[in-house]
């Protein structure tokens, strides 16, 4: 009798440690996704079991996930989820390391986000009001599972609307990530367009100080952001509030408050993009605080500059700057030359791909 309950309790062990086993090899995919009643999820992937011409049926699972798992050993696989086995998810192929669990939040809708806006919205540092314009992502309505990184963006009049831009003409920034994301290159993201205080924009978007412009405001710009606009939208918007999923972009004095409050910050701001920036403020102080630091700040830095009297000479020194302090071309930062371009609206609309591919590119968020 006993040897007979010792023989059974080996074998369940036996096979406990192959379920065990087969689970620490299995690859998975988590489709976050609410399909309705009587309706199902789909993968169709570019390796047996699965194919791309009939979709593997998903488990669904508590909290409106459905799941497929499958045998690490075969390989990377690009999959892609669909809605009943029809209608395929939009944007890109999804590329599952062998042995992964990934978490998708797909939609299958058209790829167009659509424009929220906070009029009046109160700064306390500078006692005045002004607008934001939100930019909510193609499926922020429908796929209220998923949370989303945030790109806070300065200029706001000028980004979204040539109606509201300076000199008329915007940056194209919604239709530019409309496309990008349909296209499979960036993942979605809110993008907070944030309007800046008209006559006081010098001020606001510049550290002190210079001979000729004065300026100063910089460090109030920097808590009305971090601590007025950002606990506002992460209160009100469904984000990912976590330092890689949170970024900062501008162009001209907006590159430079961005290339400012980032590196002051960089448990708050992963990533900052700073196109054209006005690195030659008052002497160029801010890249010899680069060129003097003692220690490298973990934040991720796009520059650029045109070369139609843009500030180029200035943005390479600020990059030759980054590079001695350890930051490596295509990794944590990102220097490019657009040439021909010029300081103004239509040359940042014209490369804005460049930037927003770089801080958010499909399948890089960080849930």
């Amino acid at each position: 009798m006993f040897e007979c309950v010792t023989r059974r309790a080996g074998l369940l062990a036996a096979l406990l440690l192959l379920v065990l086993g087969t689970a620490a090899q299995a690859t998975t995919v988590r489709v976050h996704y609410d399909v309705g009643y009587g309706n199902r999820i789909t993968i169709r992937g570019s390796k047996a079991p699965l194919s791309w011409t009939t979709g593997t049926n998903a488990t669904w699972t508590t909290g409106n996930i459905w799941t497929l798992s499958w045998a690490d050993s075969v390989g990377d696989v690009e999959i892609k989820p669909l809605f009943n086995d029809t209608t395929w998810a939009t944007g890109g192929n999804y590329r599952i390391k062998a042995g992964s669990t990934v978490n998708i939040y797909p939609f299958f809708g058209a790829a167009t986000g659509r424009m929220q806006y906070v009029t009046n919205f109160y700064s306390p540092q500078f006692l005045n009001s002004r607008t934001l314009t939100i930019y909510l992502p193609p499926s922020y309505s429908e796929n209220p599972l998923k949370r989303y990184p945030v790109l806070y963006a300065h200029d706001g009049q000028n980004l979204f609307s040539a109606s509201t831009a300076t000199y008329g003409v915007e940056w194209r920034m919604d239709e530019t990530a409309n496309s990008l994301i349909g296209n499979g290159q960036m993942d979605e993201v809110i993008i907070v367009g944030i309007d800046h205080g008209g006559s006081n924009r010098i001020y606001e978007y510049t550290p002190c100080c210079d001979a000729q412009y004065g300026g100063g405001g910089a460090d109030k710009y920097e808590l009305f952001i971090r601590d007025t606009v950002r606990p506002y939208i992460n209160q009100n918007f469904r984000t990912l509030t976590t330092k890689p999923n949170t970024a900062l972009i501008g162009s001209s004095l907006g590159g430079l408050v961005s290339f400012y409050i980032g590196r002051r910050n960089p448990t708050v701001f992963g990533k900052l993009a700073a196109l054209s920036s006005s690195f030659w403020w008052n002497n160029q102080a801010l890249t010899q605080q680069v060129e003097t630091a003692t220690t490298k700040v973990a934040v991720n830095f796009y520059i650029d500059a045109g070369t139609n009297g843009d500030g180029l000479a200035e943005t390479t020194r600020m990059r030759d700057a980054l590079v001695a302090d350890g930051y490596v071309q295509g990794k944590d930062l990102y220097y490019y030359v657009a040439q021909g371009a010029g300081h103004n609206e239509s040359s940042w609309a014209a490369r804005l791909n460049i930037p927003l591919t770089y801080l958010f590119p499909w399948q890089g968020t960080i849930y």
